[in-house]
């Protein structure tokens, strides 16, 4: 992560860091702890956009704006509109979102789902796209802006 982190503040535009106090209200409102990958994104910047200030390809949200992604994408915070597990953490373009799944961990880090909006919340559509948020970071800032996960035809 260290490296990862490193590349964000040298090349991006990180927000300034949430502090353990921040982190650990965040974690009482939710109801569920930050992995060790999120811990440490969010102690080193509390958000940052990757490659563009104004309209960011990948804009990893702040604390105080994660929220629910059934209550992000539907308005609706109710099972019918998804899993009450997925967490939207970051805004791609077009209205769509990564989503950190807080119901399931392998290795102590949480998986990351594609929060396609037109799909949304259908598994087929939402699938997962990385098995940790440092897997999914290096994947986007490697990417060359494009949504490295998506399959391309050749």
């Amino acid at each position: 992560m260290t490296e990862l982190l490193e590349e964000v503040s040298r090349r991006h535009f990180p927000n300034p860091p949430a502090t353990p106090a921040h982190i650990e209200a965040f974690e009482a409102r939710m109801g569920w702890k930050l992995d060790p990958d999120l811990r440490a994104f969010y102690l080193h910047c509390d958000g940052a956009k990757l490659f563009d200030r104004i309209d960011p390809d990948f804009h990893f949200l702040p604390l105080e704006m994660i929220r629910r992604a059934r209550v992000v994408m539907l308005q609706d915070d109710s099972d019918k509109s998804g899993p009450a597990s997925w967490y939207a953490t970051c805004a791609l373009q077009d209205s769509n979102y990564i989503l950190v799944d807080v119901g399931q961990q392998h290795g102590g880090r949480y998986p990351i789902i594609d929060g396609y909006r037109e799909g949304f919340p259908d598994p087929y559509y939402c699938t997962q796209i990385a098995a940790s948020f440092s897997e999914f970071l290096s994947g986007a800032l490697r990417s060359e802006r494009r949504w490295f996960w998506l399959k391309t035809e050749d």
